[in-house]
């Protein structure tokens, strides 16, 4: 039996779905065999298979990622692609808040192009370095601190595009996420509080002193959610507020404007 072979059916056996595909990337990770060896003991064991091979794919693009991160979803590219068709081309600020590695900022800026002024920030200074290897083909710089109070005087009022994916999930239903998530990523990163949007509200009651006159906020939340997001917007003092869903991502998102 072959390495590769014994590999494929060690990940199987371990739980792994798409443990040919796994293998693969393994294979392709690895500096050589030892590597190879412990990057597939750390997949056994758990391990979200991107933090292992050091990079996610979000949007068509690689964001590189690593241990004690959150892994950006793919429901997420749903919010990118919303702000993305919100943003002027033409010298645009986008802001993309509890940004974790960055991938959201990062995918929209790919996506509207050049000239687009980029910022991303959080609170955890843990995703912050990839965030940094993230956002850096766009010039984007990244801030670190609580929500707006890490973001740089200068763009107060100027804001085009306000893109966050906070933790929506209520402080109750943490444990029952996957084991992936609740084993391996951040609590601040999945933890909403007692009905999952404490950082909503937050996000909203600061939106406007940020935002440019007509700058929109694009905030991911479920769809069981999304009517207290939204009602957390208009109490914001945001207007044309909607709610926008994608069934093949099983994606939710709310959308208001300044």
């Amino acid at each position: 039996m072959s390495f590769l072979t014994s590999l494929v059916e060690r990940l199987r056996a371990a739980g792994c779905v798409f443990a040919e595909e796994e293998a693969d990337l393994l294979v392709a990770a690895a500096e050589d065999d030892g590597h190879l060896a412990d990057l597939a003991a750390r997949r056994i064991e758990g391990e979200p298979l991107e933090m292992v091979v050091g990079w996610a794919e979000f949007c068509g693009l690689r964001m590189r990622v690593g241990e004690g991160v959150f892994v950006p979803r793919r429901r997420s590219e749903f919010l990118a692609h919303e702000a993305a068709a919100l943003t002027p081309r033409a010298g645009a600020v986008v802001v993309d808040l509890c940004c974790g590695v960055g991938a959201l900022g990062a995918a929209v800026a790919a996506a509207v192009g050049a000239g687009v002024e980029l910022h991303a920030a959080d609170i955890d200074p843990s995703p912050l370095a990839y965030a940094r290897l993230n956002v850096a083909p766009y010039g984007g710089l990244v801030h670190e601190g609580d929500l707006y109070a890490a973001l740089p005087a200068a763009l107060r009022g100027r804001v085009d595009v306000l893109v966050v994916n906070a933790p929506y999930v209520p402080t109750e239903e943490v444990g029952l996420l996957p084991s992936e998530a609740r084993d391996h990523e951040p609590l601040v990163s999945l933890d909403g509080g007692a009905d999952g949007l404490d950082i909503h509200r937050r996000v909203a009651e600061g939106a406007r002193e940020w935002l440019a006159p007509g700058g929109h906020l694009l905030i991911e939340t479920s769809e069981r959610q999304s009517p207290s997001t939204a009602a957390a917007f208009t109490t914001a003092g945001l207007a044309q507020v909607r709610t926008t869903t994608s069934d093949e991502l099983y994606a939710t998102v709310v959308i208001g404007t300044a």
